[in-house]
């Protein structure tokens, strides 16, 4: 495997406008993948359901209709394209699995055209319009969940935006094999919130970020939207940090981009070796982890 690993991630706008039109966003997309392909990335994500607006903003049965299965339409499109290009996909799908259950959805399509992994949000939120829990199921499969997928170049790990506020998640899926994190994100400032509130809530998301990268020696790479949806303003700042916390690239708040970083995977090892939080963990003490709370006086 190569030690450097060049990847692209795609922020951009979706006009609310395109909601009954996905295709616009699509096509849009495929340019954008086109582009950073030809700058030289080996792997290219998208943000968090990236050929639709931010539809949770409502709960609007309506909105059901968006799903497709996969594999379908939109993973059909970009299996060629990842073929035509060379490249490996990272793609978010608003996903109908079955009658009545649907799942806010990330697919890893490798060089060659083909789905290699299917990553199914674990954690949902449900939060004034970030209304998830009306529409997506939460993933069920822990080895579908917590896993890597082998790439030609990286081992790459998948979680999905409020995922990104979970060290468990993070840990989980660094301890299966992952080298870089993706996480395709829809993060947003709401309407009425203050200059102070919006510094407050991106300084945490970075650091969240920077933190998940250091705790486990990985490379993490966010991918967010950018530009106003009704009550929401998504911050963009799409980022690549390496696994000592540094930040590598990043993109505007409010301007599309292909933001575009090389990843030595060498570094991990010398992080590692530097910084063994790997080696060290007290795995005998951390039963507790799997409680809700632990009550200092149970019973009471």
């Amino acid at each position: 495997m190569a030690q450097t690993v060049r990847i692209g991630l795609i922020q951009h706008k979706c006009p609310t406008t395109t909601i009954s039109d996905p295709a616009q966003n699509l096509n849009k997309s495929i340019e954008m993948i086109r582009d950073a392909a030809a700058q030289g990335a080996q792997i290219v994500a998208t943000q968090e359901l990236f050929t639709l607006p931010y539809f949770p903003q409502t709960e609007d049965d309506s909105h059901f209709a968006l799903a497709e299965t996969i594999p379908g339409p939109t993973s059909d499109r970009l299996c060629e394209l990842a073929r035509e290009l060379n490249i490996d996909i990272i793609a978010s799908i608003f996903e109908k699995r079955t009658q009545g259950i649907f799942h806010n959805t990330a697919v890893t399509i490798d060089h060659t055209g083909h789905i290699v992994g299917k990553y199914r949000k674990m954690h949902i939120p449900d939060d004034p319009c970030f209304y998830e829990k009306y529409y997506f199921t939460p993933g069920d499969s822990v080895d579908e969940c917590w896993s890597f997928q082998q790439t030609r170049h990286v081992k790459t790990g998948v979680l999905i935006c409020w995922d990104q506020w979970f060290p468990e998640a993070a840990r989980l899926t660094a301890l299966r094999g992952a080298q870089i994190l993706f996480y395709p994100t829809a993060i947003a400032w709401l309407d009425g919130e203050t200059e102070e509130d919006h510094q407050q809530q991106f300084d945490a998301w970075l650091t969240i970020q920077r933190a998940h990268a250091i705790s486990n020696g990985v490379y993490v790479a966010a991918i967010n939207r950018i530009g106003r949806e009704n009550k929401l303003n998504f911050w963009g700042s799409s980022v690549v940090i390496d696994p000592l916390g540094v930040v590598l690239a990043q993109a505007p708040i409010d301007d599309e981009a292909i933001l575009i970083a090389d990843c030595d995977l060498s570094r991990i090892d010398a992080v590692r070796q530097a910084w063994p939080f790997l080696r060290d963990r007290r795995v005998d003490a951390y039963g507790d982890l799997t409680k809700r709370m632990i009550d200092s006086n149970p019973g009471t």
